[in-house]
């Protein structure tokens, strides 16, 4: 006999409300990030080729401006390097440093809301299994009588809410995962970038001297 998604998530009670809620926050959640890392993630190779040409020709000023024009944390922690020129190649780093700490803030933020879903949604599957229990046993005491009929509303209920906890949770860990992922290159990224960074400003001040 089919039964529909629907018909099984009114069967699975009160409790796959909640439920469905955090999976709704968990995938609009996941909207935003991959939408965020997605803009985040340029071509650092050629980014990097933009601003040793901008200071060849243009110096500290034009690849100050192509750092402005360019979106992505490594653009951004390159702006904060290069404001800080003047006053030396440790002010450069520590600019750098602190940029990138930011940086890395923003690429995790609501990235707890997930952990959340991950851990609260099993949790209120196990909380129905508990209740569809509780209904069977009552039914049980009420009728006076353990016939699989008496009982399998209640230990129905139990499994759904297990199964739609568990759902959620599988679904919403591997998103994470592979946020975690990505967010995890573009820290390296942005820690290779930088010292290439330091590393040109290094060599444009030896060869100036």
């Amino acid at each position: 006999m089919e039964v529909s998604l629907i018909q099984l998530y009114i069967d699975g009670g009160g409790f796959m409300h909640p439920i469905l809620a955090l999976l709704i926050l968990g995938l609009a959640v996941s909207i935003e990030r991959v939408i965020t890392l997605t803009r985040a993630s340029v071509n650092n190779q050629k980014f990097i080729a933009r601003i040793k040409e901008s200071l060849s020709d243009g110096g500290i000023a034009a690849a100050t401006e192509v750092c402005s024009n360019t979106r992505g944390p490594v653009a951004s922690i390159f702006h904060a390097g290069l404001l800080r020129v003047d006053r030396g190649i440790e002010h450069v780093e520590k600019a750098v440093m602190n940029a990138g700490s930011i940086e890395m803030a923003f690429l995790e933020k609501n990235l707890i809301w997930l952990s959340t879903v991950i851990a609260v949604a099993p949790m209120l599957g196990f909380m129905g299994t508990v209740w569809g229990m509780i209904i069977a046993f009552q039914d049980i005491a009420a009728a006076n009588d353990i016939s699989p009929a008496i009982v399998a509303g209640g230990i129905s209920t139990a499994l759904l809410t297990t199964l739609m906890g568990l759902v959620v949770a599988t679904i919403i860990q591997l998103l994470h995962n592979w946020f975690i992922s990505r967010i995890d290159k573009l820290i390296v990224d942005m820690e290779e970038s930088s010292t290439e960074l330091v590393d040109t400003l290094i060599e444009m001040q030896a060869s100036n001297k």
